[in-house]
């Protein structure tokens, strides 16, 4: 059963909701949430090149640390949504960031082999989840007309990685190899110190019935939770895959040295990152199949541009900064259309299966890159599989997309 509207609240869908300072206040603490457990979950990866070094690991092994906190991250945020559900964020986010503090300490005193630091990053993972707690709490805050920017918003947490990026290194070389670790455990333990004395799920939230591996095998039996599952695969995943395989691109097809590449990848993750509340409030004013569809047309065109190997100045960078847009774009529609498409009280369950699709999504293209690259020495099938990816997801969502907007939400075993 749904839980009951608290006496003189306003439905989450009333016009008052939304005039309030509350859900903007909720919003700016789950963003912040979202950016400080990224940051956690992202800082085994700029420290590889280090460890390494370090370790004498294998190119594999250097790879496998770096993707199982991913891989985790991902997978984890299924069980995670669906207890958000449940429990509600004011619990899961306090919750999650100080179980993280865990597993960053232990990185950054402890850990000393390969094994220790891939025991480590498999915890680490953990904070890879707070995208199934956010989304649904952000949803129960705001109505819908509302709810594509404000999902955007929440969204630019993920540039937590950029943060993680950008400092890690440089921290560990200027102030000591575990400061890193000690300024993310501490913003960890103040992030859930606040949020426990200030966060409130909306009182009437419907709180989803049954156990959570009922809802889980409920959620999984929902066609909707595939089919957006596709789409966030699309284009988050390509928004990951190019963050982490663009500087390799860039090296070997423009022969780039690492550091001016590796500033160029960060020029297209950032330009991603922002769009993505672009693409939230573009689905506010306009139907967000609509905006899929152009968003996936628009990563299909420049994909095949890109397979032309055109000089980098300026047409190759236009390309790629256009795909970064199209790709930020359409992460923040594909949430606006999850609001439209899924009850409230089975949000947390199907993002948590969705961002899970899209986390895994990005492991996929680096590999046929690589694979292709080795195979032909040119990426020009790699970037043609790309295009006919995304043209793809635009067909789907102009069809079956559009006409399950417009039946409405879909019911529980539907």
């Amino acid at each position: 059963m749904t839980r009951r509207a608290a006496k003189g609240t306003t439905p989450a869908t009333g016009p008052s909701a939304a005039a309030s300072p509350r859900p903007a206040m909720m919003l700016g603490l789950a963003t912040i949430g979202f950016a400080v457990t990224f940051w956690a979950w992202a800082l085994l990866s700029p420290l590889s090149a280090t460890l390494r070094e370090q370790l004498s690991l294998t190119s594999f092994q250097q790879s496998l640390l770096v993707a199982v906190p991913v891989i985790v991250g991902s997978l984890g945020r299924i069980p995670v949504g669906a207890l958000t559900d449940r429990l509600g964020a004011r619990r899961m986010f306090p919750v999650v960031a100080l179980l993280t503090v865990l597993p960053v300490l232990y990185l950054g005193h402890l850990a000393s082999s390969f094994a220790g630091y891939l025991v480590g990053g498999f915890f680490l993972g953990l904070g890879g989840t707070t995208f199934a707690i956010g989304i649904p709490f952000v949803n129960s805050w705001y109505p819908p007309q509302r709810r594509g920017l404000a999902l955007g918003i929440f969204g630019v947490g993920m540039g937590g990685t950029a943060i993680s990026a950008f400092s890690t290194v440089q921290l560990a070389k200027a102030v000591g190899p575990s400061f890193p670790f000690d300024l993310v455990a501490a913003a960890l333990v103040v992030y859930a110190a606040v949020v426990y004395l200030l966060l409130r799920d909306r009182p009437d939230r419907p709180v989803a019935p049954g156990s959570m591996l009922s809802r889980l095998a409920t959620t999984l039996r929902m066609p909707v939770t595939w089919a957006l599952s596709f789409l966030y695969a699309v284009a988050f995943g390509g928004f990951v895959a190019f963050s982490v395989y663009l500087p390799t691109y860039l090296t070997n097809a423009y022969h780039l040295d690492r550091a001016d590449a590796a500033l160029r990848t960060a020029g297209f993750v950032l330009l991603a990152v922002a769009m993505r509340p672009v693409g939230g409030w573009l689905s506010d004013h306009f139907r967000p199949t609509s905006v899929l569809v152009i968003a996936y047309g628009a990563v299909a065109l420049l994909a095949l541009g890109a397979a032309l190997a055109l000089p980098l100045a300026p047409v190759g960078t236009a390309a790629f900064l256009g795909m970064a847009a199209a790709l930020g774009t359409a992460t923040g529609a594909v949430f606006a259309l999850l609001a439209r498409l899924v009850v409230a009280e089975r949000v947390g369950s199907v993002t948590g299966v969705v961002g899970a699709a899209g986390g895994l999504g990005g492991f996929f293209p680096p590999l046929v890159m690589g694979l292709v690259y080795g195979w032909l020495r040119d990426y020009m099938v790699g970037f043609l599989l790309l295009a006919a990816t995304a043209a793809a997801a635009g067909v789907y969502t102009a069809t079956v997309m559009r006409r399950r907007v417009e039946q409405g939400p879909a019911p529980a075993g539907g």
